[in-house]
């Protein structure tokens, strides 16, 4: 990132010249700076925003709900930390907890990282390093995270480089803060943790908009192209190729070598979790076939002739699952070599021979030969495969004859399905439990492993409901990439003002505690109520296997607008970088902040001004952790559904602590009560009543409007009443003045007020930076 050159010595007839180090950050060619002022912090290091994260976890100290006791991470344990106990390296509770929350979103953000790498090097060995940087004509702030934490306008694929390296030495720095005998303090960890997540924030945006430019993925047009999703809606007539994970190299030139053959049409592709929504940004008649709760199940049916898996949510027994079936699978990333022969330098006519002989699974890391292989292989395997694919129902229920009804499956649920009643069911050939049960289902397989009758019960969930997965066929809007600025521009000033009641962003796996339907109806009912929905990878494809009562899915009712009312699919997981990117430029379009290098301002305004929450209501990977941390640090609260109380960490606030609430007056520098909002920045709740009641107390801002406060108000106390049948207890913290009660809840409201003692206070021009106060007085 930056070149130095040091002269201890240099005498000359124009020059005498002693210790002089010169560091040269870029060559610039003229006609190319960018004219915005670098901000305090480009390119931060581990301890740059180290104050910043002080500050709000100050306010939003880190909670702590620990899985094990003990400390394992040396050896002079394992160490017994509870009841105040020290390890004998000296770390307490929570510090060891601290460190766990370290560790996992450096694993987030070191697989968006090395994602990012991977496309990166793809395009530009592809494309060349001067392939321009262009996310479409209505984008101008193209890489709002990139701009912000590097402090660079990237123009084309080589720029992106820089970022990487830059995201290669702090991960590093950060991984080597885990070890032990280094970092020991729980805020350290957290605010390094932070860091991490600002690091994975940052890889999603170089993986996304580097994608975008050179693949010709939609570039914000809001109507992009519906596709099909579901397990009924793949063709097993065809040649299936079926490509799980994250990156869509592999899959590009699958597709690329079918169309130059003019054999696509004959060839089903599509795809599971990350990979499946790349897939459809970059074609629309490739498929989805569902989330990753649906790749055991997928899988194990047979259907698909051809597996590729790249990298991240790849199930760790998926080849031998596919072996099992007579699935030839390919393995093409570093990261998942799956213990198979690497045949990368091997001709495809060698691969291809491989695979259809004595070598069914391989790894190939070449996306282009991939392409060719794949293709070929699917093609020749499938006439000899017809009589493999799909489960043999008769065969598979006729397990359930040994079932004892111990319940050992339903204990080692993770989501307390009564699997056992449904399996015993299914015995006396009632059938219903299981279809219920697969509708909620997971697809961890954990059932499977406890069964002391060898019974597969996933399989058996599966083939009792085989006419229901007949009819799974949706259809889901493509996953459009960026927020346009021209969106941006319409929307700000309601969304700062607290005219639109907010940004929902629904993200994240899909573990769920009750399948699906509950995020469909958060999304459907936020979006009803005029909030601006937002969503991505495995929540996106769940929301699209819904249909209301009316028998629409949420994409057929709702537009693909950046505006109130609609429901925006941006992609895949790396194109979270787009709703976090769309507050950002909320800040610079709108609020004409600058962001070259200057998170901290930014991050500033977006806590006490943007009203935005992200509610990751299935949580699993550590990857959602980093995002949903490198969220937080921005000012944007995360809300997890219940199993997320499995990532050990929240950060709540405590709303009746007035002194938390205390904000700076840029105005004039007063130090004033601002209120508890948001309240919270990462709160795990349990049921989906809890979450939206939740989401619209967190989009509350100290710097609303009394016409936005209004408003978000009386979608707050109207949501409460509604799910719970209650006033909010919490009601007063959140007027601010008369003006902020929602004139028809007024009769309801002001008693309440005067029971519990409530004062008017002053609507400040809030900030929690002494930089940002205007005058003193």
């Amino acid at each position: 990132m930056a070149t130095k050159i040091s002269i201890k010595e240099l005498d000359s007839q124009f020059a005498k010249i002693r210790g002089l180090d010169l560091v040269i950050g870029k060559v610039v060619e003229a006609g190319e700076e960018w004219s915005e002022p670098v901000g305090p912090t480009p390119y931060p290091d581990i301890t740059a925003l180290r104050g910043w994260d002080q500050r709000i976890l100050a306010r939003y100290p880190p909670f702590y709900s620990p899985l094990s006791d003990f400390c394992e991470f040396c050896t002079y344990g394992k160490c017994d930390l509870t009841a105040g106990k020290q390890g004998a390296c000296g770390i307490d509770m929570e510090a060891h907890q601290g460190k766990w929350s370290l560790l996992t979103c450096v694993m987030g953000a070191a697989c968006h990282a090395t994602h990012a790498h991977h496309i990166v090097e793809y395009l530009i060995k592809k494309y060349g390093e001067d392939h321009p940087i262009d996310v479409g004509s209505e984008v101008d702030v193209e890489a709002p995270l990139i701009r912000l934490i590097a402090g660079i306008k990237p123009k084309k694929l080589g720029d992106l480089k820089e970022v990487l390296t830059y995201l290669d030495n702090q991960v590093t720095q950060l991984t080597s803060a885990t070890a032990t005998g280094q970092e020991q303090s729980p805020i350290d960890y957290e605010s390094k943790a932070l860091h991490a997540g600002m690091l994975d924030n940052l890889a999603l945006e170089v993986a996304d908009i580097a994608q975008v430019s050179a693949l010709g993925l939609p570039k914000g047009n809001s109507d992009t192209p519906r596709v099909e999703i579901g397990m009924g809606a793949i063709d097993k007539s065809k040649p299936v190729i079926l490509c799980v994970g994250h990156n869509v190299a592999p899959g590009s030139e699958v597709i690329n070598y079918l169309e130059d053959k003019g054999t696509y049409g004959s060839v089903e592709v599509a795809g599971i979790c990350c990979t499946a929504h790349d897939l459809t940004r970059y074609s629309k008649n490739a498929k989805i076939v569902g989330p990753i709760s649906r790749q055991l199940m997928f899988v194990r049916s047979g259907i698909a002739d051809i597996l590729i898996i790249d990298q991240e949510c790849v199930r760790a027994d998926v080849v031998d699952e596919a072996r099992s079936v007579g699935t030839r699978v390919i393995a093409t990333s570093d990261q998942v070599c799956a213990g198979l022969p690497d045949l990368t330098n091997k001709t495809p006519d060698e691969i291809v021979k491989a695979l259809l002989t004595d070598t069914p699974a391989v790894l190939v890391r070449n996306p282009a030969k991939v392409g060719e292989v794949a293709a070929r292989a699917a093609i020749e395997a499938a006439p000899q495969r017809k009589s493999e694919k799909g489960l043999k129902d008769e065969q598979v229920l006729a397990n359930t004859s040994r079932c004892t009804l111990c319940r050992e499956c339903t204990e080692n649920c993770p989501i307390n399905l009564d699997i056992g009643y449904a399996v015993n069911a299914a015995k006396k050939s009632n059938l219903e439990p299981l279809q219920k049960i697969f509708q909620e289902c997971i697809g961890c397989g954990r059932c499977d492993e406890a069964c002391p009758q060898s019974i597969p019960v996933l399989s058996t969930i599966n083939a009792a409901s085989t006419a229901k997965i007949k009819e799974e066929k949706f259809t889901i809007r493509v996953g459009r990439g960026p927020i346009r600025d021209t969106e941006i521009r319409n929307v700000g000033r309601p969304i700062v003002m607290g005219e639109i009641p907010g940004v929902i962003a629904f993200v994240g796996c899909s573990n769920y505690p009750g399948g699906n339907e509950d995020l469909a109806k958060m999304a459907d009912e936020f979006a009803k109520r005029r909030y601006i929905v937002v969503t991505s990878g495995c929540a996106a494809s769940d929301l699209a296997r819904y249909r209301d009562e009316n028998g629409q899915t949420l994409y057929e009712k709702y537009p693909g607008d950046f505006d109130a009312g609609c429901i925006v699919n941006t992609g895949s997981c790396v194109s979270n970088a787009h709703p976090i990117g769309a507050v950002i430029k909320i800040a610079s379009i709108f609020a004409k902040r600058n962001l070259r290098g200057n998170f901290e301002e930014i991050s500033d305004y977006i806590l006490n001004r943007i009203g935005a929450v992200a509610i990751a209501w299935g949580s699993q990977h550590q990857k959602a952790m980093a995002i949903a941390t490198g969220a937080n640090r921005l000012g944007v609260p995360v809300i997890l559904g219940p199993q997320g109380v499995k990532h050990r960490r929240a950060y709540l606030g405590r709303s009746e602590d007035n002194e938390k609430w205390m904000v700076l007056n840029a105005r004039d520098g007063k130090k004033v009560y601002g209120g508890p909002a948001p309240e919270h920045l990462l709160y795990v709740a349990e049921t989906i009543e809890e979450t939206m009641v939740m989401a619209a107390r967190l989009v509350m801002r100290p710097n609303d409007t009394p016409k936005g406060r209004m408003i978000k108000l009386s979608n707050y106390i109207n949501l409460h009443k509604q799910l719970y049948g209650t006033m909010p207890d919490d009601v007063q913290r959140f007027v601010r003045a008369e003006t902020d009660i929602p004139v028809t809840m007024k009769d309801d409201v002001i008693p309440v007020l005067k029971e519990r003692g409530w004062k008017p206070i002053e609507i400040p021009d809030p900030t929690l930076l002494d930089r940002m106060v205007l005058r003193r007085e």
